[in-house]
């Protein structure tokens, strides 16, 4: 038995830097990482590998954007996946996430055909850029696979031919058992990523990556695109700076300085 696990990574603007819009309303992205929220599905890609090696799961990480999108899959094969391919093509410039999607969703489908089928998609919660959630749905659509989110643990059901997850709700926790072929977002309290060390960098040069282009995975140049996506920035303006706060000097009525701040915003 084997089991071919894809976990879609994407590489989205550090956080920690500024960003800036360019002249078509595109985002400058500057110094692009590994989306955050990523790494847990990869861990717990690894952790369904490491529990059950009968399993013999591979992990294959697939990313699609520019070519420092690179970067992400160089982290993901750091961290533990076994292969990645790297849709890279001038033309998804300005895709919105139903262009994505449909790249993403071909590019995975080419994965099946690399690999003999595709069993499970992990992703994460979200990318930290755009923070729709809307890709697992997108991506279940497609393939054509059961779709389950916010999974919160992941682990293998008793005879390995699916999983058993828990998700929480505002009343009670869901325990959902889901059989393959399947799209599972993970979110960022279902493991502890680990970092790679050493050995584990060293390692990740060695493993298989493919760049693919549009038509080597059957998609029209057409569909995706800023011409063809469904959404478009039309404006954009910078936050104004934040003014100085007010200051409570304590005489003696601070406390009753403050709660009147509190009040005339109705914080109280």
């Amino acid at each position: 038995m084997s089991t071919n696990i894809v976990v879609p990574v994407k590489h989205v603007p550090d956080a920690q830097k500024q960003r800036t819009f360019q002249e078509d309303l595109t985002v400058d992205r500057g110094e692009s990482i590994l989306s955050e929220l990523d790494e847990y599905p990869l861990e717990a890609a690894i952790a369904l590998r490491e529990a059950a090696p009968e399993a013999e799961v591979t992990i294959i990480a697939v990313t699609v954007g520019p070519e420092d999108a690179s970067g992400a899959v160089k982290k993901a094969l750091q961290m533990g996946a076994d292969a990645a391919f790297h849709v890279a093509d001038d033309a998804l410039a300005g895709s919105d996430a139903l262009g994505t999607s449909a790249a993403l969703a071909a590019a995975i489908q080419h994965v099946g055909e690399e690999h003999g089928g595709v069993d499970l998609v992990l992703t994460g919660l979200a990318s930290t850029d755009g923070e729709t959630s809307v890709m697992p749905a997108m991506l279940a659509e497609r393939l054509d696979f059961a779709l389950v989110t916010r999974a919160d643990s992941v682990a293998w059901d008793e005879g390995n031919t699916g999983l058993a997850l828990t998700r929480p709700g505002a009343d009670a926790t869901q325990t959902v058992a889901v059989h393959f072929p399947a799209v599972v977002s993970v979110t960022d309290q279902a493991n502890e990523p680990r970092y790679p060390n050493f050995k584990a960098i060293m390692a990740a040069k060695k493993k298989p990556s493919a760049v693919l282009s549009l038509a080597e995975i059957g998609v029209e140049a057409s569909t995706v695109g800023r011409d063809a996506a469904a959404a478009s920035v039309q404006s954009a303006t910078a936050r104004p700076p934040r003014g100085a706060g007010t200051v409570v000097q304590d005489e003696g009525e601070a406390g009753i300085q403050l709660a009147d701040f509190l009040a005339q915003r109705r914080l109280l």
